[in-house]
């Protein structure tokens, strides 16, 4: 028999892979969907785009309701209404349809931050990392899935492959809201719902902490998205003449290129995200806190020095990237590319391993603010990539003009002495009133 809290790491876990899974399934029939219904080159990259409109609301509405109505019955309810659209769209009789359809079912991807506060209202300050890592990690794992499996599986016949994967959704919604349990104990779930109220959720926004994790996030996942819709555009425009080469020919053969090279960058994203979680614990442990530039006075302190040494890397790779692409070097892009995913790993493994802590009492509202807003990079990031002259540079140009500034903001977010949870705009007084000196909770049964 696995332990209460291993059973709810696993239903999270599944969820969010099959949330993942459909909230890109359709970058994965992007060619066939262009052919079924005459795209222009526009118009399949607004299709692309699409995935991510309503991610930024979607998590921060997402989060909120966790705290408030839990979540193993707020992700049963994400799962279900995405999967029952996601039957809808395999009938679609017009693009128009299609298009509006797989944006809402694209929504499936908010379900992220709820399975982050169910999480950690299971597992303890020490394990919280690992737990957090395995749970993102294997979650996140579904876009390199549906990159390298779908097309393979369902070829060019998309409507197959998204009735199947609405069908899936409703099941594991149902056994979600039959097996979930919002926390371990009545009171920690009863302390989140107790702070969910307007000015909790202003007050946590208005952290300056919170900031900088959620502009950490943007360096780390909300560029893990737009390379996923970005990177088939790059390898095919970028190293043409060396992936012809190779003998890629046809849609088909093109569609399965490209998911290959997609996959390479989101599988190590996915599969390291665990080790992030796991050396952010261990960092913990031993006390790890090199940089002199951050604070070292809080409990958690070593973990963000961690996820520093992420911001770093992710920086350093995204040069690489530029760099390996102005020389003409596919085979030594695609090593970089794999490199690149391992650092990014690091970031967002990084990032929830710091917010169920510094937010224990509002670990929903925090991680949708950090989660959602975050995504925004997944649909900025990509215009940039188009807009520079050379396809090649426009990782160096995003690491200049986005990434330096907000690794500069987070050192100055993370150098506070005061706890960073309340280092922000206003005194959490003034937010919270009076009795914030203590944390809010509500007993058994007891009201708002």
């Amino acid at each position: 028999m696995i332990s209460k809290k291993t059973e709810q790491l696993v239903i999270a876990t599944v969820g969010f892979f099959w949330a993942f899974l459909m909230w890109f399934s359709t970058a994965a029939f992007s060619t066939s969907i262009s052919g079924a219904f005459g795209l222009t080159t526009g118009a399949l990259a607004l299709l692309a785009s699409s995935a991510l409109w309503l991610a930024p609301p979607g998590r921060v509405i997402a989060g909120w309701a966790a705290d408030r109505f839990g979540a193993h019955n707020t992700f049963s309810f994400i799962l279900a209404y995405s999967g029952l659209v996601s039957i809808a769209s395999a009938f679609a009789s017009s693009y128009d349809v299609l298009f509006v359809e797989r944006l809402v079912v694209a929504s499936a991807g908010i379900s992220f931050v709820v399975g982050i506060q169910h999480v950690s209202q299971w597992f303890d300050e020490h394990e919280i990392g690992t737990a957090e890592g395995i749970y993102a990690g294997t979650g996140n794992a579904g876009a390199g899935v549906g990159a390298l499996v779908l097309p393979r599986l369902y070829g060019t016949n998309f409507g197959d492959a998204f009735l199947h994967l609405g069908v899936v959704a409703l099941l594991i919604a149902v056994v979600y809201k039959w097996r979930g349990e919002p926390a371990k104990d009545v009171e920690t779930a009863e302390t989140a719902r107790a702070n969910s109220g307007v000015k909790d959720t202003l007050y946590v926004w208005t952290r300056f902490a919170a900031i900088g994790l959620m502009l950490a996030y943007a360096m780390s996942f909300g560029l893990e998205i737009a390379m996923n819709s970005w990177l088939p555009t790059y390898y095919a425009i970028g190293f043409e003449e060396a992936i012809a080469g190779l003998g890629f020919t046809g849609a088909a053969a093109i569609q399965t290129a490209a998911g290959t090279f997609a996959a390479v960058q989101s599988f190590n994203a996915s599969l390291f995200r665990p080790f992030s979680g796991y050396m952010s614990d261990l960092w913990q442990r031993k006390g790890w806190t090199p940089y002199p530039f951050l604070s070292d006075e809080q409990d958690y302190a070593p973990r963000v020095h961690w996820l520093m040494t992420a911001l770093v890397l992710i920086t350093v790779m995204m040069c690489a990237l530029s760099a390996a692409g102005m020389l003409g070097l596919l085979p030594v892009s695609v090593v970089v590319l794999a490199g690149f995913g391992v650092a990014v790993s690091f970031g967002t493994g990084g990032v929830f391993a710091i917010v169920p802590l510094m937010f224990k009492e509002r670990p929903g509202i925090a991680a949708g603010f950090i989660g959602g807003v975050s995504t925004a990079g997944g649909i900025v990031y990509p215009l940039v990539f188009g807009w520079v002259p050379n396809i090649h540079t426009g990782y160096a140009v995003v690491a200049a003009v986005f990434f330096v500034p907000f690794a500069l903001f987070f050192v100055w977010a993370m150098r506070s002495e005061q706890d960073l949870s309340e280092h922000g705009i206003g005194s959490r007084e003034r937010w919270l009133g009076p009795e914030s000196g203590s944390d809010r909770s509500v007993p058994a049964g007891g009201d708002d």
